[in-house]
């Protein structure tokens, strides 16, 4: 079954949830690594960037499942 989680009474899918909580700890991440200077030894940055984001949200949905 897909689980859905009630907010005001509208019910959302448990995915949308988990997207808006790796877009925070997306941003968060970014923000450390771009002060690090991590960025300037990359050849592609945007890349990086969407994998970034690709491993926070699937990497937390699996450990969500599994749990």
């Amino acid at each position: 079954m897909f689980a859905e989680i009630d907010i005001l009474g509208a019910f959302m899918p448990a995915i949308a949830a988990w997207l808006v909580v790796s877009i925070f700890l997306f941003v968060i991440a970014d923000i450390m690594i771009t002060r690090s200077g991590f960025y300037r030894l990359c050849w592609h940055t945007p890349l990086v960037r969407v994998a970034l984001f690709v491993i926070l949200f699937c990497g937390g949905g699996l450990a969500l499942t599994l749990r």
